[in-house]
């Protein structure tokens, strides 16, 4: 059952969930993903307020840092979230898909 967790926590180690720090903080989360040599991709993964964060991260990563690196994929939807008291509300979602060709 180890070796299974470890696996899956491997898939994940590329995806980065953006919530209500800076976008700096995702920026430099972005170049260790890319930098380590592991993956090729990285996925930010937000949602409501989040969202514009994760787009300012994934641009100021790709034109001032990594220059190399191309959106590959957005996907935007729609989340159902039920809150602490029970009610059920639709959240925006955004998933970003940068790259970089290791060549």
């Amino acid at each position: 059952m180890r070796d299974q967790e470890k696996a899956e926590g491997d898939i994940d180690s590329n995806i980065i969930y953006v919530g209500n720090k800076p976008p700096m903080n995702y920026v430099t989360a972005i170049m260790a993903v890319l930098n380590s040599g592991d993956h090729t991709e990285v996925l930010l993964k937000a949602r409501g307020n989040a969202i514009s964060r994760a787009v300012d991260a994934a641009e100021i990563a790709r034109n001032r840092f990594l220059t190399n690196a191309v959106v590959k994929t957005i996907d935007i939807g729609t989340e159902a979230v039920v809150s602490e008291d029970g009610r059920k509300s639709n959240v925006s979602s955004i998933e970003i898909c940068l790259s970089i060709d290791k060549a």
